[in-house]
C-alpha cells in the first residue's frame, strides 16, 4: 500500500527525537538551528498530520505522551536510515568537497558574503568557488535541486526539508527622500496604519525582504492590508534610486540604506510596533553540510 503523506515529514520526526533527547523544545530548536516558535509550529503540524498528541508542555520542559513515546521509538530507525541515504549520496558526489557552490540573497551577497569568502580563500586558495545571487525563494530552489551546496536567505520561512542555521541578523529600514512629506514626521513614530495608503517600494514576490516586511505589517495591524499603491521592484539599487527621487517609501535592508541615510539623502522612518529585525539563515541538504560549506559557516559564525 502507498505510504501516507506525513511519512515524508522526516525533519519534524528528527526534531521530535531531539525533544525526546533534550527534554525541551527550546534546546531541540537550538540543536537544529531554528527558533523555538518555528520548532513548536513544526511539532504542532506533525501532531495534526498524525492525528495524535505527542507532547505535554510544562514549566519543567516537554514530556512525551505515551503516543509520543511510541512514535519516537518507531521513528529512530526511519530517521537513521534517511541519514544513511543522505550521507551516502553526498559521498557519491565527492567532487563537491573540492568546490563550493553558493547561492545567496541580495543582502548577504552584497554586504556579508565577500568578507566571508575572502577569509575562506586565505586558508583554501585552491578551492573552486562559484557564488550566485537570487531572491530567497530562488536560493531555496537552488539548494533543494542540488545546484548550490550552501544557500543564504533572509526569508522568515525556512523549508522543513532543508537543514538550516542562523548566521546573523539584519534590520529592514523604511526610507524616504529628505523632501518627502513623511520625512518631516521622522521625529515621531508613525502608526502601522499610516503605511497602508502610502506608495511602498517593495522587492519582488519571493524576496525575503518583501516577506519579512509584509509579515511584520500584518502582525502589527492584525490583518493583511491591501496596499493598493505598493510597487514591486527587482533590486535594492532600483528601490534606493526611486526613494531618493521622492517616489515613495523604500523598504530595504538597513545596511543598504546606511550610507544614504548618513549623507542625509534619505530619512529612516520609525513605525510603532513594527518588528523589522530578521535572522539570516544558511541552508543545505542533509544533516551536515559539505566540508567546504562547513568551513564557510564557521567563518560566518565567527564574523
Amino acid at each position: 500500500m502507498p505510504l501516507p503523506p506525513w511519512i515524508s515529514d522526516l525533519p519534524a520526526l528528527d526534531l521530535l527525537l531531539s525533544v525526546a533527547e533534550t527534554g525541551s523544545v527550546g534546546r531541540a530548536a537550538q540543536a537544529h538551528g531554528i527558533t523555538q516558535p518555528s520548532a513548536s509550529a513544526r511539532l504542532a503540524k506533525l501532531e495534526r498530520r498524525l492525528g495524535v498528541s505527542l507532547l505535554v508542555r510544562s514549566r519543567r520542559g516537554s514530556l512525551l505522551t505515551p503516543a509520543g513515546e511510541a512514535v519516537v521509538a518507531w521513528s529512530q530507525g526511519v530517521v537513521n536510515a534517511a541519514q544513511t541515504l543522505a550521507d551516502g549520496v553526498l559521498t557519491l558526489r565527492a567532487d563537491r568537497q573540492a568546490r563550493l557552490r553558493i547561492s545567496a540573497s541580495l543582502t548577504v551577497a552584497e554586504y556579508l558574503l565577500p568578507g566571508w569568502l575572502l577569509n575562506l580563500r586565505r586558508t583554501h586558495p585552491g578551492l573552486d568557488i562559484a557564488a550566485g545571487v537570487a531572491n530567497s525563494q530562488g536560493v531555496i530552489e537552488a539548494v533543494r535541486s542540488g545546484a548550490a551546496d550552501l544557500g543564504f536567505v533572509e526569508s522568515p520561512d525556512i523549508p522543513a526539508d532543508l537543514s538550516s542555521r542562523i548566521v546573523g541578523d539584519d534590520r529592514l529600514a523604511l526610507v524616504v527622500a529628505a523632501g518627502y512629506p513623511l520625512a518631516a514626521q521622522a521625529w515621531r513614530e508613525l502608526r502601522p496604519a499610516d503605511l497602508a495608503d502610502q506608495t511602498l517600494l517593495l522587492r519582488e514576490p519571493g524576496s525575503g525582504t518583501r516577506d519579512t516586511f509584509l509579515n511584520a505589517l500584518e502582525q502589527a495591524l492584525g490583518f493583511a492590508p491591501a496596499l493598493p499603491h505598493a510597487i514591486s521592484l527587482g533590486s535594492t539599487t532600483t528601490i534606493l534610486a526611486t526613494a531618493r527621487a521622492g517616489g515613495g517609501i523604500g523598504v530595504i535592508s538597513a545596511r543598504a540604506a546606511a550610507s544614504a541615510v548618513a549623507a542625509g539623502d534619505l530619512v529612516d522612518l520609525r513605525v510603532q510596533g513594527l518588528t523589522l529585525s530578521r535572522p539570516l539563515h544558511a541552508l543545505w541538504i542533509g544533516r551536515t553540510p559539505t566540508a567546504a560549506a562547513a568551513e564557510l559557516l564557521a567563518i560566518a559564525d565567527a564574523a
